[in-house]
């Protein structure tokens, strides 16, 4: 049995013409031998009905603050019209599909309600589908605890629901299609000049999701790592054979040298983030650190940049998380201040961390334009700045060229 899992994202599904185009890549598979399973986002960008965020906007004019598990069961929703819709889709066009909520596919979640992990998948009842013939098209995005409360898994989770499904099948490829011809160094509305990668690591690509691209989300990248199942970033739109993800191993037995010698892959940005510091009451005379994350953890903020002190913590959230984070932590008698509209600039590479004035090449870009850096870090495979989202399109541009990616 050679099982191909597609995942469609939500501009793929939106309109009738879009989910013709998806109806065609599912056919063309088929055709090729393959059992294909499909996952499906929920339909088009905020503002459009079904979408996720118009829903969380609808569920949270009454109360901002609604409860997590609550916000979830109303988040799964987008998943499941959109998957209704595709099934009617292909069966109007003679193809036998079935539909499974991520509970009914067998994605076993812990209760971390808006960004559940998965603990385990037993796609039984898929198994099943395929053999009697059908077509499975799974609602990404959400799964089940063990209790049967339904979960969401985090922005981009569609993606890690294809790359678990496939993991548990053994499926011959991954298939993410979105609506561009593959992962790029840099978003191209910001730099023109931006090119399409032919092949990338999963050690890469992960960094790359994990520094804001929204190539692919990097828990999905875990999961196919597991197996070593290649993933394919592509268009729902085109023929273009978009980029390949696989071990470092056979990036190098497959791309010429100039691609697996470089020392940068791509840039990419975080927008929209708070840059939060948090200093002990006047009146302490201690201060554990260790609170102040615990506090946060508890209502489950992730937290990024951080930046720990003696007598001070500085870390960055998410624009809408930045409230609840200040109302948190103020409860719990600690003094904060709050710089809004951030953004986070990173280059990536796996070549980086062998290379020495990496970080010189970075800050002097930034600071030869005028742009100032509040926080910076770095790792093996990454280098990262802070800085005011005013900054952030010319610091994305000078970066790229700066790294030889134009």
């Amino acid at each position: 049995m050679r099982i191909l899992v597609q995942k469609f994202g939500g501009t793929s599904v939106a309109s009738p013409e879009n989910r013709r185009c998806a109806v065609d890549k599912i056919r063309n598979a088929i055709n090729e031998g393959f059992q294909s399973v499909i996952v499906i986002s929920a339909m088009g960008r905020n503002g459009q009905p079904y979408a996720t965020d118009t829903l969380i906007g609808v569920a949270r004019e009454a109360n901002p603050l609604l409860s997590r598990r609550e916000l979830d069961i109303m988040m799964a929703c987008g998943e499941i019209i959109s998957a209704v819709v595709m099934v009617s889709t292909l069966q109007a066009e003679g193809i036998e599909a079935m539909l499974f909520t991520g509970g009914q596919a067998g994605i076993i979640t812990d209760n971390q309600y808006g960004n559940a992990r998965i603990l385990r998948v037993d796609p039984i009842r898929i198994r099943e589908a395929l053999a009697s013939g059908k077509t499975p098209v799974v609602c990404g995005f959400q799964g089940v605890t063990a209790e049967g409360d339904m979960t969401t898994l985090g922005r981009g989770g569609s993606d890690t629901t294809a790359s678990a499904l496939g993991a548990a099948l053994l499926a011959e490829t991954i298939e993410i299609y979105t609506d561009v011809d593959g992962i790029m160094t840099a978003d191209p509305r910001i730099v023109p000049t931006a090119q399409i990668l032919d092949r990338i690591s999963y050690a890469e690509v992960s960094q790359l999701a994990h520094q804001g691209a929204k190539v692919i989300h990097p828990r999905a990248v875990e999961f196919a790592m597991q197996k070593s199942i290649p993933l394919v970033v592509k268009s729902t739109f085109s023929n273009a054979p978009g980029t390949l993800i696989t071990t470092s191993a056979q990036v190098e037995e497959t791309c010429d040298t100039t691609i697996s010698d470089r020392i940068a892959t791509g840039v990419t940005y975080v927008k929209n983030i708070s840059q939060i510091t948090v200093e002990p009451a006047s009146n302490a005379n201690n201060f554990d650190s260790s609170q102040v994350f615990k506090i946060l953890a508890g209502s489950g903020i992730n937290v990024d940049l951080i930046n720990v002190l003696p007598r001070q913590v500085l870390f960055t959230v998410q624009e809408h998380d930045a409230t609840e984070t200040q109302q948190r932590l103020a409860a719990a008698g600690y003094r904060l201040q709050r710089l809004q509209q951030c953004a986070k600039v990173s280059v990536v590479g796996g070549g980086m961390g062998d290379v020495p004035g990496v970080m010189a090449d970075f800050v002097e870009a930034l600071t030869a334009n005028a742009i100032p850096i509040l926080q910076t870090v770095d790792s093996q495979t990454s280098i990262s700045a802070l800085i005011e989202g005013r900054y952030m399109e010319q610091a994305v541009s000078v970066l790229h060229s700066k790294f030889g990616l134009d």
